[in-house]
């Protein structure tokens, strides 16, 4: 293993087939605040779960509610490829988003869990200033 530190999980996900009713019921059952985020043609409901943890609530097409939660590492590409090596089945490989790279595996023994690595501050200017230049 390349790190010492433990991992932490950083976000939780709810994953529903009715985020209306999903958000309406964790608001009045545990006062957790929730704002739409628009982005592009798809939209994002953040939970402000209280410190330390951020949420987030995804419409799709989930037979059952799912919470997933985000683990923080170091390198993303990284333990998926550890995670495969121990029989877990990858479900969205590694993936660049605004913020950070993602990506979700499952084992039978250990469910569903995503790898989070967030931009460090000088990669997200960089992207900012390489967006800007393309107007």
């Amino acid at each position: 293993m390349s790190s010492c530190r433990a991992s932490r999980i950083v976000h939780l996900e709810l994953h529903t087939a009715d985020i209306s009713s999903a958000c309406g019921f964790y608001s009045s059952l545990l006062r957790w605040r929730v704002e739409r985020i628009s982005a592009g043609a798809a939209s994002y409901h953040a939970l402000e779960m209280g410190r330390g943890v951020g949420g987030g609530v995804v419409e799709c097409g989930a037979s059952h509610p799912l919470w997933l939660p985000y683990v923080e590492v170091d390198r993303v590409d990284e333990v998926t490829e550890r995670a495969r090596r121990l029989g877990a089945s990858v479900l969205l490989e590694p993936c660049e988003g605004p913020a950070g790279w993602r990506s979700v595996v499952s084992s039978r023994q250990g469910g569903e869990i995503a790898f989070w690595q967030p931009k460090r501050r000088r990669d997200l200017r960089r992207a900012q200033t390489s967006r800007l230049m393309e107007r």
